[in-house]
């Protein structure tokens, strides 16, 4: 047991936080221990800590955010980590788009914060890999939704396949060009952005080539990252919508490819 003085509950909980942060991966009894206080105490502070976004409870114990393993970690455990961030960026993004566009929108939980916000739109077409957006989408606000074939990552709730649908009557591909592709990426650093799989890589570069514009998604957490995979150069994109203003260097790439930064600081 440790044998330091008992602590405010909001001073052990900012503890809690960054003790998890360093080490990655912690159990409640672990923390009980170090921070003598009981299971139950820890548990109450674990899932505050989590609704906050500040770390992911886990059966057992908590995870930092940064060592989430996003490849296969289950989808309503993403959606929980940096909550807030994303849903101001899905409110930004979801400003891009007018009735009638035509949408490429994919997988992961920032683009499912978008769609949220897409209630007051109309005769939208999707074109989407992401299984759970036919559910959350607010049947009002579109014409026809389509999902992309492929194999199905479980974990993600995703299809990873070629974009390309066959038409039901004739059953011959067709290409397909959208107005607007909104596309959650893993990182984002000076040489482009990047996620940990590659063929969803191959999938989401196929996406940005056949939209007029394009608008990548991603927190301030993925920021000055680079994952396994390319999808492109920064160039590829119009937009970056995130949260917070990337740093300078970065900041610097994004301005000399062109590509417009959107916070919930812009101005419009």
């Amino acid at each position: 047991m440790n044998d330091a003085a008992p602590r405010l509950p909001g001073g052990r909980k900012a503890e809690i936080a960054g003790y998890v942060n360093r080490l990655g991966q912690v159990t409640v009894t672990a923390l009980a221990d170090h921070f003598g206080v009981s299971a139950d105490t820890i548990r109450r502070d674990l899932d505050q800590l989590d609704a906050d976004g500040l770390l992911i409870r886990m059966h057992g114990g908590a995870m930092s955010n940064s060592a989430v393993p996003w490849h296969d970690t289950n989808l309503s455990d993403r959606a929980r980590l940096q909550a807030s961030q994303k849903d101001r960026i899905g409110r930004i993004a979801a400003e891009l788009v007018q009735d009638g566009n035509v949408l490429f929108i994919n997988g992961g939980t920032t683009a499912l914060s978008l769609v949220h916000h897409l209630s007051n739109k109309r005769e939208l077409i999707i074109a989407t890999n992401n299984l759970a957006l036919p559910v959350e989408i607010n049947p009002e606000a579109c014409r026809d939704v389509y999902v992309i074939g492929g194999h199905v990552r479980l974990s993600g709730h995703v299809t990873i396949g070629p974009v390309a649908f066959a038409s039901a009557i004739s059953g011959v591909e067709n290409d397909i060009h959208v107005d607007l592709a909104l596309i959650g990426v893993g990182a984002v650093d000076t040489d482009g952005f990047s996620t940990s799989n590659l063929d969803e890589a191959a999938m989401l570069a196929q996406m940005a080539a056949r939209a007029r514009r394009v608008a990548i998604l991603a927190d301030s957490t993925k920021l000055g990252r680079r994952l396994f995979a390319a999808i492109g150069d920064l160039a590829i994109a119009d937009y970056l919508i995130t949260n917070e203003q990337p740093n300078a260097e970065l900041s610097a790439a994004l301005n000399a490819r062109s590509v417009q930064v959107l916070t919930p600081d812009t101005p419009y």
